[in-house]
């Protein structure tokens, strides 16, 4: 008898969301984590009093109950929840020639816009209308009904026939991208470029390279769902998730780091862990990158070499320069939690250090920090190429951390004055600590010069999850793609049931 049903290689939301779910529906999960804590990109860690994120930092519908964010979805159908405090407008953007507030609501958001560029606002206006179309058609369609195989079908043809025809007509930019839209409906340079830096926010690329129902998606849960921030950060998630295993039965491994994905006669039989212990499973689930997934966990002579080499050659998003700070916090009443300030408008947003994503959670939830002062997340896009633990990479460190200093000097102008407690994190860092290739955000697959693969592999028996698979980059996506990967995996009657209950 194998050791379980299923093993998860990585406990990100992607792998956390998939054995969570298996587990649900019945089966025998293990999760395996190399590193001592879970959550992937999306964990958290504590210095000197101060509780830091190290991912994602947006959130959209936490605390509604009737969100249609495919992580809220899963938590419902778990029986769990996360306290999340909502908040509004969601951020500033901080361009060199003015700062706009971005407010959830799309009517907010446009007149915020219009006191910048009345025009632009009726062109934003254009532009968000057919996105927010489509997704009012998608959202008729719940996530946590889908699965990544042909019995999708039946069940659509059976449950949601309806919703199907109110999304015929929107078929024709559901493989497109948002960049389509845009070049239809705005002129005005001010909003092409906010455009472009709301998709970069999203996909690690800009209108032409991000798909439209990202985008929609993205528009309709900020307009119709709330914008809110989990209590305890986002470690306050995986701690969800975890519940939700372990409640269904699945067993969550720390310190259990995956050298190899075992196959035998061709097909998957379990993984082989450090100091020789193994695990047997007739089903393996991959929730790490696909360049490690197939580097490291896979010897070459286990797949097809044109499949391999097709999948390695996918182009990636590059990694990132990090800043947590602990603040003092005198001072800073007024103090708002997200910020994007863009250095140049002569120089592309995609360009690493000219676009900074601040985060300061602690202004929503004060137990992230001590009493008395914040933390503070800044980011910034950043080459793996030409780091290395040299002689000079401490000096290497400082000059690349200045662009996000800076960025946070436009929103508190004496923040080196108030520092209590610096940590500077590099590609490599980025690398180490959240074990991905090259520490990339993830793969750069742009609408019309490739596909997202979907949880299959040529394998049988395994499987992949995560922001290397269909529906991609971001939270919702990520969490999308292990109820797809969870979803094929069982008998559709069994997922109906679930649905019911859900309903």
């Amino acid at each position: 008898m194998s050791d379980a049903d299923v093993v998860v290689i990585g406990s990100g939301i992607g792998g956390l969301v998939a054995g969570a779910l298996l587990a649900y529906y019945g089966k025998r999960v293990i999760i395996c984590e190399s590193h001592g804590v879970p959550g992937g990109a999306a964990h958290g860690f504590t210095r000197r009093g101060f509780r830091f994120d190290t991912g994602p930092s947006f959130y959209c519908g936490l605390g509604d109950i009737d969100s249609l964010n495919p992580l809220c979805q899963v938590l419902k159908i778990l029986g769990e929840r996360v306290e999340a405090i909502a908040y509004d407008p969601l951020g500033h953007y901080h361009f060199p020639d003015g700062t706009l507030p971005i407010y959830c609501q799309s009517d907010r958001y446009q007149q915020a816009l219009a006191q910048i560029t009345p025009q632009g606002a009726k062109e934003l206006q254009a532009f968000q209308k057919p996105l927010l179309q489509l997704y009012e058609a998608l959202s008729q369609i719940p996530t946590i009904a889908l699965r990544s195989d042909w019995k999708l079908l039946p069940i659509l043809a059976t449950r949601y026939l309806p919703a199907l025809w109110q999304l015929l007509p929107h078929l024709g930019i559901l493989n497109r991208s948002a960049g389509h839209i845009l070049n239809r409906t705005v002129r005005d340079p001010w909003v092409r470029r906010l455009i472009d830096l709301e998709c970069f926010l999203l996909s690690g690329l800009k209108a032409d390279g991000t798909v439209a129902p990202e985008v929609a998606f993205m528009l309709g849960e900020r307009d119709r769902s709330v914008v809110d921030y989990p209590l305890g950060g986002s470690e306050a998630i995986i701690q969800a998730l975890i519940r939700g295993l372990t409640r269904w039965g699945g067993e969550l491994k720390l310190g259990a780091h995956v050298e190899k994905i075992s196959i035998e006669q061709g097909r998957v039989t379990g993984v082989q862990l450090r100091r020789k212990e193994r695990l047997t499973a007739p089903i393996v689930i991959s929730n790490a990158t696909l360049w490690d997934t197939f580097t490291h966990l896979l010897s070459p002579e286990d797949l097809p070499s044109s499949y391999r080499q097709q999948q390695l050659s996918t182009p990636a998003v590059e990694s990132f320069m990090h800043l947590h700070l602990g603040i003092r916090a005198e001072g800073l009443e007024g103090l708002t939690g997200h910020h994007v300030v863009v250095h140049s408008q002569e120089v592309d947003v995609t360009t690493p250090g000219n676009t900074c994503m601040i985060s300061i959670p602690s202004v929503w939830d004060k137990s992230l920090a001590p009493e008395g002062h914040h933390c503070l997340h800044a980011y910034t896009l950043e080459p793996f190429a030409r780091w290395s633990r040299d002689p000079e990479y401490a000096d290497r460190k400082w000059v690349k951390s200045q662009p996000l200093y800076q960025a946070v000097e436009r929103v508190i102008p004496d923040i080196r004055e108030r520092i209590v407690l610096e940590l500077v994190g590099t590609p490599l860092t980025h690398s180490h600590y959240l074990r991905r290739h090259r520490g990339t955000y993830g793969p750069a697959i742009a609408p019309g010069q490739g596909t997202w693969p979907s949880c299959h592999t040529p394998i049988p028996g395994l499987y992949r999850v995560g922001d290397s698979t269909l529906p991609g980059i971001g939270v919702p996506a990520v969490a999308a793609s292990g109820i797809l990967c969870a979803n094929t995996l069982v008998p559709p009657q069994i997922v109906l049931e679930s649905l019911n209950q859900f309903q």
